[in-house]
């Protein structure tokens, strides 16, 4: 369906939320050609338009995410990037970021391409690829920036790997600088964390589990921080999870350093408790941690050192997890839990709703430089409608998609996705 052909959508009754400009009113907001065309206390319905009334629930930007894996190229048997865009849609997600560290690897410009068409063959989620930082994330040749940036390349990593070799990070620090992109990291030092299953501590020493020692993260975030200083790139650090990191990454931001990061629900909501009986379902990457560094998460969301909440999405195959916990893979769904596990923040008074909103939609969106996030006149009519108070329970093999493997799984939630529309159609609800 061609935008012209979408009818005029006109929201009342709603709650306006709009993180970017500080807008937080009841209020109405009309659509149309698929973009925002006006909002305010009361507005005139248009001729043939669609009148949708909200009901008081809030209506904000859709969520931009940051971070996910979306199982194709190569693992389509986890996740597809169709089955993707239907949870994404679920949780009110209307722009995503691909990992690529697929099968192949998104180091081809084709590949990227590749990737472009097919979210936007959803009709209902922007999928931005990452450019894979080295040739097949292997972390030893570098891949080609200015080409992979020129098909489509958000930014460049190696996804769920680190660039463990410093000169090869300093070389795509510097590259990626000359391209106007930034490197995203996973912060964990491979050699400290090679056979680790769960946080190094007490958890892990009476469930018998080998360990990865938090310092893992923090050494990993402080040499970067060192090889931003030198080059002058931009360091974005991904699912930051101890207080140690947040600590150096905080300091980065005050010496005017190009330093950035995100942090997953799991971070802030699940401590290392989680893992109790085994649970191969809250096995993550980098693993779940202490309940001081939860606490210490949760604070730098609140003070804006973290600049993202990203789904962390990673899809598992049933096979994968029933494991024995230290062979099991890392990492679990977040598509669709994404809203819901942010606003138990708002709910328990640590995070205000525009705050929580704003590092799921505007600060991401312009970390990314993308039109989208806001809730603006003349931009893109990605939407979402929520019910602040309506409550739900996270059920793997309920959730919508085709991953089921959550971390949440059985945990309760206040913030149920009404509605999803992407450029002005509804695509959910």
């Amino acid at each position: 369906m061609s935008l012209t052909t979408i009818p005029d959508t006109l929201f009342v009754n709603a709650r306006l939320v709009d993180p970017a400009s500080g807008l937080d009113a009841p209020g109405s907001l009309l659509v149309s050609g698929g973009r925002i065309a006006d909002h305010g206390g009361s507005l005139g319905q248009p001729d043939g338009a669609t009148v949708i009334d909200c009901g008081g629930a809030v209506l904000a930007p859709g969520l931009v995410d940051l971070r996910a894996a979306l199982g194709e190229p190569g693992a389509e048997y986890r996740e597809t990037i169709e089955s993707a865009a239907i949870a994404a849609a679920a949780g009110g997600i209307t722009t995503v970021c691909a990992l690529p560290d697929t099968q192949p690897a998104l180091d081809d410009p084709a590949l990227v391409q590749f990737l472009l068409r097919k979210g936007e063959a959803t009709g209902s989620l922007s999928v931005l690829p990452y450019g894979a930082a080295t040739k097949g994330c292997a972390g030893q040749e570098l891949s080609e920036f200015g080409l992979l940036k020129e098909a489509g390349a958000i930014a460049f990593t190696d996804g769920g790997k680190a660039i463990a070799n410093a000169r090869t990070m300093r070389l795509a620090l510097s590259y990626a600088r000359a391209f106007g992109a930034f490197v995203v990291q996973h912060p964990e030092e491979p050699a400290l964390a090679k056979g680790g299953a769960a946080t190094e501590g007490e958890q892990a020493t009476r469930m018998g589990l080998p360990g990865i020692p938090p310092a893992a993260e923090a050494m990993m975030v402080m040499r970067d921080i060192a090889l931003a200083r030198l080059t002058g790139g931009h360091v974005h650090f991904a699912h930051v999870s101890t207080a140690a990191a947040l600590e150096l990454i905080r300091g980065a931001k005050a010496e005017g350093l190009k330093v950035t990061c995100d942090t997953a629900p799991p971070y802030f909501d699940l401590n290392e408790t989680a893992i109790g009986d085994f649970r191969t379902y809250a096995k993550l990457s980098p693993p779940l941690r202490r309940e001081e560094d939860r606490l210490a998460v949760v604070a730098a969301l609140a003070d804006g050192t973290v600049d993202a909440i990203a789904s962390d999405h990673q899809p598992a195959d049933p096979d994968d997890k029933r494991l024995p916990f230290a062979q099991a893979s890392a990492g679990g769904t977040g598509l669709a839990t994404l809203l819901g596990i942010t606003l138990a923040r708002v709910h328990a008074g640590d995070l205000q709703l525009g705050t929580a909103l704003a590092l799921l939609t505007s600060r991401p969106a312009a970390l990314l430089g993308i039109e989208a996030g806001r809730l603006e006149r003349g931009a893109p009519a990605d939407l979402v409608l929520f019910d602040l108070e309506r409550a739900w329970k996270v059920e793997a093999g309920k959730l919508p998609g085709k991953a089921q493997n959550s971390p949440f799984d059985g945990r309760a939630l206040e913030g149920r996705v009404l509605g999803t529309w992407k450029a002005g159609r509804r695509v959910f609800g």
